[in-house]
């Protein structure tokens, strides 16, 4: 009897610190499941910023993180992720609630589609495009996204600049890129519907910019924040019938927090143009230094800390 007491006191007991263990579960949460949660500290207070692995990408979070604590606005880094299928659930679903997009880019991959291919109507289809819980603040003058490039001393010879004026050079023109732009909508098949320019192709993949400076090709396919622009050597030809999709730099937000962060991110999308963007990617690359510093003193020059 008396053991079969200790058992039945025993078996209480663990019924006991089970239940209390279950309750204790319930009560508490799992930030990550919080819109405006960090993972990190659990405070609903903090603000979790994610980014892309793109040295770039990473740089925009960084001064999206240091511009909201200069407001006193708790921030969590979730920096070096990946790409969208690696992020983008976790930005729909508000465990990260701010990321440095890109308008044309994601607008593809939510499936939307501009009634044109300008900035302004890029922009307005993609807040359409938004799952619920999200919304976009200000898009940045700064791109990062396919260009028709010639070196300066073809656009100097033949007085090249737009891609309209790729007529001028004397045929055959050979365009290279990654293979998969032959087929983009913006390839040279458009370029000759849109602009009447006959364009060969080249599939230089990884080294188009090699291959552009040989003189292999005489066009090529780099995005527009390539640190390569720096060195004054390349030209991004221009684009008024906008036919390559823009890509600006865009605030991706929780709904929820939009309010709270907008004015000191709007504040910085308003300084960030593309040339600007250049000269940010030449510090990561060139002169190897973090994005910690880089956006500190970028913050500071632009009189935003």
């Amino acid at each position: 009897m008396f053991t079969a007491r200790i058992t039945r006191i025993a078996t209480t007991a663990v019924a006991v610190v089970a239940t209390a263990l279950a309750l204790s579960a319930c009560s508490s949460s799992n930030p990550l499941d919080k819109p405006t949660a960090s993972s990190g500290s659990g405070s609903s207070d903090t603000v979790v910023i994610g980014s892309q692995a793109y040295y770039s990408n990473e740089i925009i979070a960084e001064i999206y993180a240091q511009a909201l604590e200069k407001d006193g606005v708790k921030v969590d880094r979730k920096f070096n992720i990946g790409q969208r299928d690696a992020y983008m659930p976790d930005v729909k679903s508000g465990a990260i609630n701010l990321f440095p997009e890109y308008t044309g880019n994601l607008l593809e991959y939510l499936g939307g589609k501009a009634d044109t291919n300008s900035p302004d109507d890029v922009y307005a289809a993609l807040k359409k495009a938004l799952p619920s819980g999200l919304a976009v603040l200000d898009y940045a003058k700064a791109a990062d996204q396919d260009t028709y490039t010639v070196t300066k001393a073809n656009a100097d010879k033949y007085k090249l600049e737009s891609i309209a004026d790729l007529s001028k050079v004397p045929a055959p023109v050979t365009v290279g890129a990654a293979p998969e732009f032959e087929k983009r909508p913006y390839g040279p098949a458009a370029a000759k519907s849109l602009y009447g320019v006959d364009l060969a192709f080249s599939a230089t993949g990884q080294t188009t910019l090699e291959a552009l400076k040989a003189g292999t090709v005489q066009v090529a396919d780099i995005y527009s924040a390539d640190p390569a622009f720096a060195s004054g050597d390349l030209v991004a030809l221009k684009d008024p019938k906008n036919l390559i999709l823009p890509s600006n730099v865009v605030p991706i937000v929780s709904a929820n927090v939009a309010d709270k962060v907008s004015k000191a991110i709007n504040a910085v999308s308003a300084k960030l143009s593309t040339e600007e963007l250049v000269k940010l990617n030449v510090q990561s690359t060139a002169d190897k230094k973090q994005p910690a510093d880089i956006a500190k003193a970028w913050l500071k020059e632009q009189g935003l800390s």
